[in-house]
């Protein structure tokens, strides 16, 4: 794995989460979303909480540091007994207390002062609690709604994400060429027995599991951008509709592509080259600088102006990372700035009800000379 140790990654990350704290003015932040405890910590399990505490040197530093160093708190991490040793060994950089609930434990601990909470994983009714927590303990500490700090940072990648999300990328990949190969899509099978094959074959090559449900949709069904596998058997002249990933360490890859069985109809191969055009220029446009806006807009043009503009029913793309659908954007509302090291899909459909449909979809990285895609299975029409 190429890029920092997770435990040198997690310190810098949390070293630029103090920045956004010092900018919001709080003075600590209490992070209770597992997704980003596992970015800002490295851990895996099912319940934990973070404290991190803002700058307060003379110098505004604030590193993390071990237990007991000056009596200070500072960054705290918590988890129950179940987690002792598995905390102890993906955590191993940060003071840690085993107690249960695990927020109310690292808010008792927590200084005086501004206290974000975020808002979006945190309930009314949790809510309530910390709230009458922080009253009860004595100490003056004022709870304050924050939104997306974690995820802001989550969006840009570092190198040992970009590593991640390559090799996530790879076992989907080879799961799709092998199950080809196998002549696994083919007429007289199921939706349902394709899905479950490629999902296996993905588990095979070293994914922990599938990133999502895996799609497949045959024939009519590919008309539907979202369908589930379903019984409904393959058959020739179908357009077969692919949409999955593999997760690997945490990240997600995400990929779509459309294939078809037997000779191509004119309105296929027609269908199937503007569903490329777009893509192409969907690709393309992803650069530094430019919105989610405006790179949605460069492919869902080619779409319009074809005719089928109302036949592209979705947003072009959307980040994807420890989550497979994260910030940042790509939707014809969206004002999120293509940043270097964002690594989003670029997914543009045409779906034509009671006919079929196709979307072309790949992951890629944001680079300086422009969006570098990492999955590689050919985008050609593939007719099996």
């Amino acid at each position: 794995m190429t890029g920092p140790e997770p435990s040198a990654a997690s310190r810098t990350r949390r070293s630029r989460l103090r920045a956004l704290l010092t900018a919001a003015g709080l003075d600590a932040m209490l992070v209770t979303d597992l997704i980003n405890i596992r970015y800002l910590t490295g851990f895996t399990g099912s319940n934990a909480a973070l404290l991190v505490v803002g700058t307060d040197n003379e110098d505004g530093s604030h590193p993390d540091n071990d237990a007991g160093d000056d009596g200070d708190p500072q960054t705290r991490f918590c988890t129950d007994g179940r987690y002792t040793t598995q905390s102890a060994t993906e955590v191993p950089d940060l003071p840690r207390l085993i107690a249960r609930p695990c927020d109310r434990a690292l808010l008792a601990v927590a200084p005086s002062g501004a206290v974000g909470f975020e808002a979006r994983s945190v309930s009314v009714a949790d809510h309530a609690v910390l709230a009458a927590a922080a009253k009860d303990g004595g100490i003056r500490i004022e709870l304050t709604p924050t939104f997306d700090l974690v995820e802001q940072l989550r969006a840009v990648k570092d190198a040992g994400e970009v590593d991640a999300l390559r090799r996530a990328c790879a076992v989907a990949d080879r799961a799709l060429a092998a199950l080809i190969d196998s002549g696994g899509i083919r007429a007289g099978r199921t939706e349902r027995e394709v899905g479950l094959d490629l999902d296996q074959r993905m588990r095979m090559l070293g994914a922990s599991d599938p990133s999502f449900e895996t799609i497949v949709a045959a024939g009519r069904n590919s008309a539907i951008p979202h369908h589930q596998p379903s019984t409904a058997v393959l058959a020739r002249g179908d357009f077969v509709k692919l949409d999955f990933g593999a997760t690997v360490d945490g990240y997600h890859s995400d990929m779509t592509r459309t294939l078809v069985l037997g000779a191509p109809a004119d309105w296929q191969r027609d269908v199937y080259r503007l569903v490329h055009a777009a893509q192409d220029a969907g690709r393309r446009a992803c650069v530094v600088g430019r919105s989610g806006a405006e790179v949605d807009r460069a492919a869902r043009e080619v779409i319009a102006d074809a005719g089928f503009g109302p036949q592209f029913s979705h947003g072009l793309g959307h980040g994807v990372g420890l989550q497979v659908h994260e910030a940042p954007s790509l939707a014809s509302e969206s004002a999120s700035i293509m940043t270097l090291d964002m690594c989003v899909t670029v997914e543009p459909g045409v779906y034509l009800p009671g006919q079929g449909g196709v979307r072309i979809e790949d992951s890629g990285v944001i680079r300086p000379d422009g969006y570098h895609v990492l999955t590689l299975t050919s985008r050609e029409l593939c007719v099996l």
